[in-house]
């Protein structure tokens, strides 16, 4: 069983950046694809970046995946933000060292584990 946690959320003016940390109970480094993922009131949950367990990864544009092998932790860093942003944020994991190539930014129903989500809210 994994757990994860995320944090970092909050409000930010339209063009500033933020940073989300997310928690995991795992080296997810070790065998694990993790992805984050967000999703706006009404619409569906949208993949926006993974990374794989040898670090490569797939990201939207103005977003950045990292991860701290030592903090057990993943990073997602935001820059340049708009309104279209603003949702729950979440960490994800499955045990599957590969995620799914160069393009891949993650599908929910491939993922097993969650977080409870971070909220971003960017303001005009």
């Amino acid at each position: 069983q994994v757990q994860l946690v995320e944090s970092g959320g909050g409000s930010v003016q339209s063009g500033g950046s933020l940073r989300l940390s997310c928690a995991a109970s795992v080296n997810t480094a070790d065998g694990y694809c993790m992805g984050w993922f967000r999703q706006a009131p009404g619409k569906e949950r949208e993949g926006v970046a993974t990374i794989d367990s040898d670090g490569s990864t797939s990201v939207k544009a103005r977003f950045t995946i990292s991860q701290d092998n030592a903090k057990n932790s993943l990073y997602l860093e935001m820059n340049s933000l708009k309104s279209e942003d603003t949702a729950m944020y979440y960490c994800a994991a499955v045990t599957d060292a590969h995620c799914g190539g160069a393009y891949y930014l993650g599908r929910p129903y491939d993922f097993t584990y969650w977080g409870q989500g971070t909220q971003v809210t960017v303001s005009s």
